[in-house]
């Protein structure tokens, strides 16, 4: 696992795009794992800059999102059909029909889960997934105690990762509570894996995932199984990161040819 540890919020998101565009440019129908919530929105801001400068194509390229809330309407602002159009599918100019979010509203959600599963593996499987990570260590909707090598699914959502997204809805009872999302197992498939975070609240998570033992009680400590995945995190993030100074010094000394 390489950690970098980076000054501010608006630097984790430029190296972070820079690893996601190194994977665009040099495979243009490359499949890219799509994060939602606040964490990777500087990337997506970062890579919308660099397709409107003509230094990116993502017509081409595919994308599927890590989960869906159940029960929430595709056109509902907060639907995450709805958030990948508006700060993902518009901005960097990706082709809809190659975008895809599980669907929270099937008849059959066992079935659909399965359908999703089976439409990652016929795109080749995913190329760089793009993950945050919640404060309480979930990764996509991956709650502690998710099985490490669960597959898409349905998940019930903790009173704590619905309080933390309340911000995004009317009132904390507004925010649904399940969710369809990939599984552990789902996100290690993925080629390579980028996690982005920022700020004092993600800290103890963050300790926790690289640090921490393997363990289903901080399910992003997965990541350690990864043999591909960059953990990207601003100062505050990693403030209670015990081996820091060496990551930050392996970042200083990366050779050139191995950069991204």
């Amino acid at each position: 696992m390489e950690i970098v540890i980076l000054p501010d919020a608006a630097e984790v998101g430029r190296v972070a795009a820079s690893v996601i565009a190194d994977v665009v440019a040099r495979k243009p129908d490359g499949v890219i794992g799509l994060a939602t919530g606040s964490s990777p929105l500087a990337i997506y801001e970062e890579l919308s800059r660099r397709a409107d400068a003509g230094e990116l194509n993502f017509s081409r390229t595919r994308g599927f999102a890590l989960d869906e809330y159940v029960g929430l309407p595709f056109d509902h602002p907060e639907s995450y059909h709805a958030v990948i159009d508006r700060t993902v599918t518009r901005p960097l100019g990706l082709d809809p029909a190659l975008v895809s979010v599980p669907d929270g509203l099937a008849d059959d959600i066992p079935a659909a889960c399965a359908a999703y599963e089976a439409a990652i593996a016929a795109a080749g499987g995913i190329d760089v997934q793009i993950l945050g990570i919640g404060a309480n260590g979930h990764i996509g909707f991956n709650e502690p105690t998710s099985s490490l090598s669960s597959r898409t699914r349905i998940k019930t959502l903790t009173p704590k990762t619905r309080a933390d997204n309340a911000r995004f809805f009317d009132s904390a009872e507004a925010v649904p509570t399940h969710c369809v999302t990939q599984g552990l197992g789902t996100i290690l498939d993925a080629k390579r894996l980028v996690l982005v975070a920022q700020g004092s609240g993600k800290a103890e998570a963050v300790a926790a995932a690289v640090e921490g033992p393997l363990s289903a009680s901080c399910p992003a400590s997965v990541l350690q199984l990864h043999e591909h995945a960059t953990v990207i995190v601003d100062e505050a993030a990693a403030s209670r990161l015990h081996n820091a100074d060496y990551y930050r010094y392996t970042w200083a000394n990366k050779p050139e040819w191995q950069k991204y």
